[in-house]
């Protein structure tokens, strides 16, 4: 009689508590997420892949960034209260790669968890890299250019800021190519502030001061479409090939226009759903599953293959990543 009342009283604790009992619980995590800014198409697909992968991760995430790309001592700033606020981990994305390495360790000796994305920095806390492989990228613009033209390649490059990790890994890149190539010749590298309106602005004194330069190539959203204006301003949309980068509203309709050639498109959305995701698995104790570095891969765009649906979920990455995240759970 004993046992079938233990039984009855487990059976009824059972019915009251649903299926409670089976679930684990999964405790609120949180995780700061701070950028190299906030107000370009890259960095705001970034922040959508994120928030999704927070979501259904139960991860209470911040954004943040400075204004501009320039400004490594905000962003060491952000980090230091990131810390003050309980921030678990921190994805980010560094401005330099040397100047922002203090703050980063500093938040590493107080047990935060560090994961990088698309821009790395000079620290051993970083227990993972989620990004473009920039120095492949940097060799894929001088390709796209000899691909689709012919004769002597006089190249001209517009960077952003000089201590940019993954700025002088593209740069890197290019030379390398560049260097082997009997038909091309690097004619001038210029840096310029990542923002439209400057990299307009020297864009224009670049192609004034070496009216030889029939390439360039732009190494970020911001400094593609100031140099996409400049060709267009100049009226060279015939002589320059412009090889750009990432997914912009201004260069993908120089793609139909003519003064943008060849766009080479990162993947933001997945690099912020996997830094988040990746932050929560360190956490929660999956890190040892980690990769050291993940590349989320790029993809030429041209005005050939624009309307392709390759070359549209490239652009629009956050439909073609929520369907690859689909099919992968449902087994498709």
């Amino acid at each position: 009689m004993k046992n079938k009342l233990l039984a009855l009283t487990a059976a009824l604790c059972l019915a009251l508590s649903g299926c409670a009992v089976t679930e684990s619980y999964t405790p609120t995590r949180e995780v700061a997420f701070i950028a190299k800014s906030t107000n370009t198409e890259f960095w705001l697909s970034a922040f959508a892949g994120a928030e999704a992968a927070a979501s259904e991760y139960n991860v209470n995430l911040t954004i943040t960034g400075p204004e501009i790309e320039e400004d490594y001592e905000t962003q060491n700033e952000m980090v230091r209260q990131a810390v003050e606020n309980g921030a678990e981990a921190i994805v980010f994305s560094a401005v330099d790669f040397e100047n922002n390495a203090a703050a980063i360790d500093e938040a590493a000796e107080k047990g935060v968890k560090i994961v990088a994305i698309d821009s790395s920095v000079d620290s051993q806390a970083v227990e993972t890299y989620i990004g473009t492989d920039n120095f492949a990228a940097g060799q894929m613009s001088v390709h796209a250019a000899l691909e689709r033209t012919e004769g002597e390649l006089k190249i001209g490059i517009v960077n952003y800021d000089i201590q940019s990790a993954n700025g002088q890994q593209r740069q890197r890149g290019a030379v390398d190519v560049i260097e082997n190539d009997p038909r091309t010749e690097l004619v001038r590298v210029i840096n310029t502030l990542a923002e439209a309106g400057e990299a307009k602005n020297d864009t224009v004194e670049l192609l004034k001061q070496y009216p030889e330069i029939n390439v360039l190539i732009a190494f970020n959203e911001p400094t593609s479409v100031g140099a996409a204006k400049a060709v267009e301003e100049l009226g060279l949309s015939e002589k320059v090939f412009l090889v750009g980068f990432d997914s912009n509203v201004e260069t993908v309709d120089g793609l139909q226009t003519g003064s943008v050639d060849a766009l080479i498109v990162q993947n933001p959305y997945a690099m912020g759903y996997l830094g988040v995701e990746s932050a929560y698995k360190i956490l929660s104790g999956q890190g040892g599953s980690l990769e050291k570095v993940v590349d989320t891969s790029t993809k030429v765009v041209d005005r050939e293959n624009l309307f392709t649906v390759d070359s549209q979920r490239a652009l629009f990455a956050f439909d073609g990543f929520q369907t690859m995240a689909y099919c992968t759970k449902n087994g498709e």
